[in-house]
């Protein structure tokens, strides 16, 4: 493969990534997702619900890869008396991973206001529970960078309960490679997406078959691909994280297959044929079950869509922390799809 369309989906995974676009709050990058592939040369549809598909080409055997842009975030819940912010999370958000992390609040009137999120006992010099206390939404808060002091004062700043709160993704990359940031979930199998369609537009990939690509908008909350899928789809991958950890083989230098999850196995065809393909390749890959994982194949499915499903991505640890991946993990799943696509 052309070292130039894996540097692509790097660069357009940090792009991605730079935009905020917590469950809810995604109309900026649902958006750009559309310019960018008008930029490209095909022609995206939007849905209602803010999702993006477009068609790459090919003939029969319709498939939809996948990806999610929304991401884990949080919602103002009410303003306090003190003038800091309660929120509640959207998605599986984990509280310990974002203490002490810098946000923005995304007001309804345009505004964005930067702060911090705390416990309200923070200061080891001031509390003598600042280590034990649980970290849940009553002991956590947004402290505004704001000279605010009461609610009337927050008010004043046109913030509300229901403005979004998005954390920001510290993405870094690594001399050795590695890739450190919030939100590869699922960002990263967006980026690989884009560089895939590229790659077909250039020329440089022939598909063997009818191809769309799908970003949802909805998948940390559990109905991104309840809808949008394009009429004739027969079968969807879903281009998600993989989880590296305790009794799982993969890591963040390999492209992850899902043989199976919460919702139970993933077609056997469909993994097979994944298999088969990085086999043949020779790519660094691995095969596991993630008991603990949803992907928009499987909420596809749940929807009542008759099709066969499959997961593949990019090995990511800390999922739903601060995530890490590997330039290797991005490379070798888009070597998987398009040699699965080819």
């Amino acid at each position: 493969m052309d070292k130039a369309y894996l540097d692509l989906a790097l660069s357009e995974m940090k792009w991605l990534l730079s935009i905020p676009s917590p469950s809810g709050f995604t109309m900026e990058i649902s958006e750009k997702l559309v310019a960018r592939l008008k930029e490209m040369g095909f022609e995206p549809r939007q849905s209602l619900k803010g999702a993006v598909t477009a068609l790459l080409g090919g003939e029969g055997r319709p498939l939809v890869l996948a990806a999610h842009v929304d991401t884990l975030g949080a919602m103002v819940r009410a303003i306090k008396p003190n003038g800091r912010l309660k929120v509640a999370h959207v998605g599986g958000l984990n509280l310990n991973a974002v203490e002490g992390e810098n946000c923005l609040v995304h007001t309804r009137g345009g505004q964005c206001y930067t702060g911090v999120f705390q416990t309200v006992h923070p200061s080891t010099h001031v509390y003598a529970d600042a280590r034990a206390l649980e970290r849940s939404e009553e002991n956590m808060e947004v402290v505004l960078d704001e000279d605010v002091h009461t609610q009337e004062e927050t008010r004043a700043l046109s913030v509300c309960a229901g403005d979004f709160v998005s954390f920001d993704p510290r993405t870094v990359f690594t001399p050795s490679g590695y890739i450190k940031s919030r939100h590869l979930d699922d960002k990263a199998g967006a980026g690989i997406l884009l560089a895939l369609a590229r790659m077909v537009k250039d020329g440089a990939l022939a598909l063997n078959r009818k191809v769309y690509i799908l970003f949802t908008t909805y998948e940390e909350v559990g109905h991104g691909a309840a809808s949008a899928l394009p009429e004739d789809a027969q079968e969807v991958i879903s281009v998600d994280m993989g989880c590296v950890g305790e009794d799982l083989t993969g890591d963040e230098t390999m492209a992850c297959i899902c043989a199976g999850d919460s919702r139970g196995p993933s077609d056997y065809q469909v993994t097979g044929a994944l298999v088969d393909t990085a086999r043949r390749l020779n790519l660094r890959h691995a095969v596991d079950v993630y008991r603990s994982y949803v992907s928009d194949a499987d909420v596809a499915l749940t929807s009542g869509h008759e099709v066969r499903h499959g997961a593949v991505g990019p090995g990511v640890f800390a999922s739903h922390a601060y995530e890490r991946t590997h330039i290797s993990g991005i490379e070798n799943t888009l070597a998987l799809l398009a040699g699965y696509v080819s």
